[in-house]
C-alpha cells in the first residue's frame, strides 16, 4: 500500500486533536468553525494547553456552542484568567447551522470536535458530524487494524 502524503499548510498550526473520537464515533463529515475566545484562552491555546476528550457541540436557538472543552488557565494571567471548561460560542454561517440542525435531529447524530488549530491568526475547531459506534464496531475496527498490521509485516519480511 502506498502511504498518503500529508499536505501541510504553512498557515495552519495544530493545537490538539481528539484521537479518541475516531475510535468512538463514525465520522460522517467535517466542518470548520471559528472559536470565540477571551485573551487568556488564546494565550493558553498557543501554548498547546487544550483537552477535547469530553467535548461536544450543541445547537441552541440557531447558535452553536462548544461544551466541556478544557483550556487550562494561563499561568501569568492571575485574576484575569478564564474558567477552563466554560461554554464557548462557535462561528458558522447561518445556512450551515440550519443544515446541521436538521442533521443532528436525526437519530444518533452529534457534533464532536476533532481538532483545534490556528489558521493564520484565528483559532478554529474542526467539528465532525458523528454517529456513535457500538462495542462490536469498535472490536471489528481493532481486528481490522491488527490484520492490516500483520499483512504489512509479512510483506516487509518477504522483501
Amino acid at each position: 500500500m502506498a502511504r498518503k502524503e500529508k499536505k501541510t499548510d504553512p498557515n495552519l498550526r495544530l493545537v490538539t486533536r481528539n484521537r479518541k473520537a475516531w475510535h468512538n464515533y463514525h465520522i460522517l463529515e467535517t466542518i470548520e468553525a471559528g472559536l470565540v475566545l477571551v485573551g487568556t484562552e488564546v494565550k493558553s491555546l498557543r501554548q498547546g494547553k487544550c483537552n477535547l476528550l469530553d467535548a461536544y457541540a450543541r445547537i441552541v436557538e440557531s447558535e452553536v456552542f462548544l461544551e466541556n472543552m478544557h483550556i487550562s488557565p494561563y499561568d501569568p494571567g492571575h485574576r484575569f484568567n478564564h474558567d477552563p471548561t466554560r461554554t464557548r460560542k462557535l462561528l458558522l454561517h447561518r445556512r450551515e447551522i440550519r443544515r446541521l440542525t436538521g442533521k443532528t435531529q436525526e437519530k444518533g447524530l452529534t457534533l464532536i470536535p476533532l481538532k483545534v488549530y490556528f489558521k493564520g491568526r484565528s483559532a478554529k475547531v474542526e467539528l465532525g458530524l458523528a454517529r456513535g459506534k457500538r462495542l462490536y464496531d469498535k472490536r471489528e475496527a481493532i481486528a481490522r487494524r491488527e490484520s492490516d498490521r500483520e499483512l504489512r509485516r509479512s510483506v516487509f519480511r518477504r522483501r
